[in-house]
């Protein structure tokens, strides 16, 4: 296997969980690292399946002994990947996956030498479409307080801004069609990794992740983009 790391960032409600999730289903010998967090658990997630909950003094304790191969404080929570899950991951021959924020995933690409990683940025197909999903989200959390929403909201705004830093941008309006796209990626970098001549079928999906690559997307990330500034400029006023 080729010992790759896929990075995949988005912001809050993009439904980057529910593609991982299915992701993880179709594509044999990609392994998930599970973060850890100092937040609660939330209704019926539980330790070691979502994430793995510490206290902040024991992750802090964590962070000065360098075992993070990135970690970030997000809402006042801090979030990790323990480098332990790379090696492991690594050494079953496996790929391993990263559902990181912006934050840890600028960490990652200092860390990572660039032949070992993949990035991919989640977008949602413009502000309105987000705002309905956190609704969702947070009515299924049991969460009724619009400052979260709007908290979260603006911190998309600002995490949307970085998607540049990343190798592949995926917008995820139907989910069937970012599932696909998703496995064109993965499946074509781990080739393109591997080397070798590219056979019918795998010229097809690299087609299909070519699609996704940063410098071919900018027509369908310029309205994107607006429905945010636009948002962002309303509620100044």
């Amino acid at each position: 296997m080729s010992g790759l790391v896929f990075i995949i960032s988005a912001p809050s409600g993009s439904g980057k969980s529910t593609l991982v999730a299915e992701i993880l289903k179709v594509i044999p010998k990609l392994e998930f690292s599970i973060s850890y967090t100092t937040r609660d658990p939330r209704g019926s997630e539980k330790n070691g399946k979502e994430y793995y909950y510490v206290e902040r003094a024991k992750f802090e304790q964590m962070v000065a002994r360098g075992e993070f191969l990135e970690h970030a404080d997000v809402f006042g929570n801090y979030y990790g990947t323990h480098r332990k899950f790379l090696d492991e991951a690594h050494g079953r021959g496996c790929d391993l996956l990263l559902d990181i924020d912006v934050q840890g995933a600028s960490q990652v690409r200092k860390v990572l030498p660039r032949e070992m990683r993949v990035s991919i940025f989640v977008l949602p197909p413009n502000r309105g479409e987000l705002e309905k999903r956190l609704k969702r989200r947070s009515s299924a959390e049991n969460v009724a307080d619009q400052k979260i929403i709007q908290r979260r909201l603006q911190t998309a705004t600002r995490e949307i801004e970085d998607y540049r830093e990343y190798d592949y941008i995926l917008v995820n309006d139907k989910l069937e069609d970012s599932i696909e796209s998703l496995k064109a990626i993965i499946m074509t970098e781990r080739r393109k990794h591997a080397g070798g001549e590219f056979s019918d079928e795998e010229r097809e999906l690299k087609q299909l992740a070519e699609e996704c690559l940063l410098a071919n997307v900018q027509d369908r990330v310029r309205p994107i983009l607006a429905s945010f500034a636009q948002e962002s400029t309303a509620a100044r006023k």
